[in-house]
């Protein structure tokens, strides 16, 4: 028995514990960004919260960093560590939903995909993403945007409680009423405070969409950017939609003319199907070459992305909290977006400036409710041998582009970029976070993060 006493872990979970040189060993270790490679001592996979409880108790003892991994997609690789532990939740998926209270019990390691294919039946829907493979958890403690956020609000903005195995081993539940300093701080502080093994989140009514993407030549950029900016200040909460600069996939829904071309578009999400005049407005400022925008359930836009994106692609990533598009701010744009790197390469811009705005500035740990827009930077290509060239041209456009910010970053889509930017991105909530760490984890157990290091 090696001194980090795998077989007594082993013992004392349902789940399976993986090291290096086990067949599996490389399969399970491997990341969703292929760009980074870690070799973890010990990987957990647990079953339920009992195995998870082992697990830390285990690493303590032992003295392992400790990973969480749920659904594996954190951009900056801080679902694993090198030789530590990974707590892998892969083997807890589940959600029970009760239609008559529009509740979701959602297991911590489910993907978005399991809620959507869950929830769909009755109507129902959370807001939280765009790729189906998406782990619940990881997207849900550092916020939450997607394609519902304007109308829903974030995922945390749903969350109504959650269960919670803490740095000390104990299981809780927190919620407004039980914990609350700790359901404060779930809500955005990302996995700083312990392992959630659950969530319970309000569903809203959400059943078929009108969603699709509508593109415009690169030349027409300026303008369609500077009529979605507009046309976001007023668009009711019912339209979801995220500005884009692209490189046309060879794939349906694509005509064939278009593939390989560059071009700048919008991805629209809107919850009344029946609302096909909600585009007017915008497609008169600029004629499309494509308005590819029709009725569908909302599960299959909420998965519309996966193809593009599995799994093992290098991807680099930067992004920004983003107050107003001035007209400098859209030439820098403008002349960055017009150089992708490769095909699967973009910018989204995400509207925050619906229900996401009216929750109170000091309501979760969240802290840009005032921010207009959510801005990310993807770097992304199969080919190894292109992990410089997308690396450099995500962060020489983030650079261009970061003096019109306003300053911090959702830690959902940042790399790992330093205490600064983590402070930044946390605003004047830090240090009440950092208070709170200092009550659940005091010895910065769960540090494999954007880390909010315990008050002292």
């Amino acid at each position: 028995m090696s001194s980090l006493a795998p077989a007594e872990l082993e013992l004392a979970m349902r789940g399976t514990v993986t090291t290096p040189g086990d067949p599996d060993y490389d399969e399970r270790r491997k990341l969703y960004n292929a760009m980074i490679d870690r070799r973890p001592a010990l990987i957990a996979r647990c079953t339920d919260a009992a195995d998870v409880m082992a697990a830390i108790g285990h690493a303590k003892r032992e003295r392992l960093p400790i990973a969480i991994r749920g659904g594996g997609h954190n951009g900056a690789g801080l679902g694993s560590v090198d030789d530590g532990l990974v707590i892998d939740l892969s083997a807890m998926r589940g959600v029970i939903v009760d239609p008559a209270s529009r509740v979701a019990r959602v297991l911590g390691g489910s993907l978005l995909g399991d809620v959507d294919h869950a929830t769909h039946p009755f109507g129902l829907a959370l807001p939280s993403g765009i790729i189906s493979t998406t782990g619940v958890g990881g997207i849900t403690l550092g916020g939450g945007l997607g394609h519902l956020t304007r109308g829903g609000g974030l995922t945390i903005d749903n969350l109504i409680a959650a269960d919670v195995v803490l740095a000390d081993g104990r299981l809780v539940r927190t919620s407004e009423s039980e914990l609350p300093d700790l359901f404060w701080a779930l809500r955005g502080g990302g996995g700083n405070f312990g392992v959630v093994v659950s969530f319970s989140f309000s569903l809203r009514e959400v059943g078929e969409v009108l969603a699709g993407p509508t593109l415009w030549p690169l030349e027409a950029a300026p303008t369609v950017m500077r009529a979605f900016d507009t046309y976001m200040e007023t668009a009711p909460d019912i339209v979801g939609g995220f500005f884009l600069f692209l490189e046309v996939p060879p794939a349906p829904p694509f005509p064939e003319e278009l593939h390989g071309r560059k071009m700048c578009g919008i991805a629209w999400c809107v919850t009344d199907p029946d609302a096909t005049d909600v585009f007017d407005d915008l497609l008169a400022a600029a004629k499309p070459d494509l308005h590819g925008v029709g009725r569908m359930p909302f599960p299959m836009w909420n998965s519309g992305f996966d193809g593009l994106y599995p799994p093992g692609h290098q991807w680099y990533w930067r992004a920004d909290f983003v107050k107003e598009l001035s007209d400098e701010a859209i030439a820098l744009h403008c002349e960055h977006g017009a150089k992708l790197p490769t095909m699967q390469s973009s910018m989204h811009m995400y509207p925050i400036n619906g229900a996401a705005s009216r929750v109170g500035k000091d309501d979760t740990a969240w802290a840009y409710r005032d921010a207009k827009y959510g801005m990310v930077i993807v770097g992304v290509d199969p080919d190894p041998a292109n992990a410089g060239l997308v690396r450099d041209w995500t962060v020489a456009y983030h650079e261009a582009l970061h003096p019109y910010s306003m300053g911090g970053a959702y830690v959902n889509m940042m790399m790992d970029e330093g205490q600064e930017r983590v402070r930044a991105s946390y605003r004047d909530h830090y240090d009440r976070l950092a208070a709170v760490k200092a009550v659940y984890d005091p010895e910065n157990l769960f540090r494999v993060n954007q880390n909010i290091a315990p008050a002292t």
